[in-house]
């Protein structure tokens, strides 16, 4: 009977799906694989780092999914004066009128929002990043000896300008693990320029209709988690993980014995995995395939790989090597 139900849900989510992607289509031109890949995580209990150019719509993009998701929203841009409680929170002093005493109160900082906007997180010190990070990591965030549980779902989307890096705080390898997405943002095609250009240039504008809310997307999640995997889809993942792992392996792929420091940790095999389960089941379908993995192999591991000098002498870039690995990995 609960099976049952599940099937139903899965089928119920499949067609929300479709509604907001139509919902934000009203505002947002192409970067349709960008929104898939957003919904993916945010149903997968995930976060995102995203990495584009300025200019392309990230804030708009990220504020019309929270309109059309009916969650509260909070942009921070990062700068290098950002202190840890300008993002968690503050305590203060201030009279209590009752008892004409003076008492600690904590102010919420905007981290107290269900979608959380980081613009441009590599520009702030190590201290201040650690602190939002741990935040995602917890969903909770301890302020004088008190914890403050943060309101579900919670999603962080930080961004990246691949461009400057002058100035700038790179995010340790072991902090991008925290991400399940890596997404890259590209420019526009010339025919989706023609319309941005229109749309955002005329008096018109559209109204975005909420069209779930918290509590079903906390339902829909938990779904996520009960859609069952088949045994083979998940020996290829790990097998894809394993073979991104210099020296492990007595038959490493020569892309990864020329070209790879370190590879994935085993948080790849279960972000894969989650991943390709949220995917299925946004597409109506109750049980992943390898396909699906394969579908989010590029986000889930382009940040967790390290490539070496050689690398970067013939200009290998991490999506290369995930590519030849994906035509090589097979499971018999």
């Amino acid at each position: 009977m609960s099976e049952n139900k599940d099937v139903q849900a899965v089928k119920a989510l499949s067609q929300h799906i479709g509604e907001i992607k139509a919902e934000i289509s009203k505002v947002i031109v192409g970067q349709e694989e960008i929104v898939d890949q957003l919904l993916i995580s945010l149903f997968a209990r995930g976060h995102c780092l995203l990495v584009g150019v300025p200019g392309l719509a990230k804030t708009l993009l990220i504020n019309t999914v929270s309109k059309v998701l009916d969650l509260s929203f909070n942009r921070v841009q990062f700068t290098p004066d950002l202190m840890p409680s300008d993002i968690t929170g503050t305590e203060i002093i201030e009279d209590n009128r009752t008892t004409g005493n003076k008492q600690f109160r904590f102010v919420k900082g905007p981290i107290f929002a269900n979608i959380v906007l980081a613009d441009e997180i590599n520009r702030t010190p190590p201290k201040t990043q650690a602190a939002l990070l741990e935040a995602m990591q917890e969903h909770a965030v301890t302020a004088a000896g008190e914890t403050h549980v943060l309101e579900e779902p919670f999603f962080v989307l930080a961004t990246q300008n691949p461009i400057e890096q002058e100035g700038t705080y790179p995010l340790p390898e072991a902090q991008l693990d925290r991400f399940m997405f890596n997404l890259w943002l590209d420019y526009p095609s010339y025919a989706d320029e023609v319309a941005i250009v229109k749309a955002t240039t005329s008096e018109s504008t559209s109204t975005l209709r909420p069209l779930l809310n918290a509590e079903q997307i906390i339902g829909y999640q938990d779904l996520v988690r009960r859609v069952p995997v088949a045994d083979n889809v998940v020996e290829y993942a790990v097998k894809l993980v394993h073979a991104t792992r210099p020296g492990v392996n007595k038959t490493d792929a020569q892309v990864v014995k020329e070209f790879l420091s370190y590879g994935a940790g085993p948080r790849a095999s279960q972000y894969l995995i989650l991943g390709a389960k949220t995917r299925a089941a946004m597409q109506g379908r109750f049980s992943p395939d390898i396909e699906d993995v394969k579908a989010v192999a590029g986000p889930v591991l382009r940040h967790r790989i390290v490539t070496n000098f050689n690398a970067e002498a013939e200009n290998v870039t991490p999506a290369v090597i995930i590519d030849r690995l994906l035509k090589e990995i097979h499971i018999s």
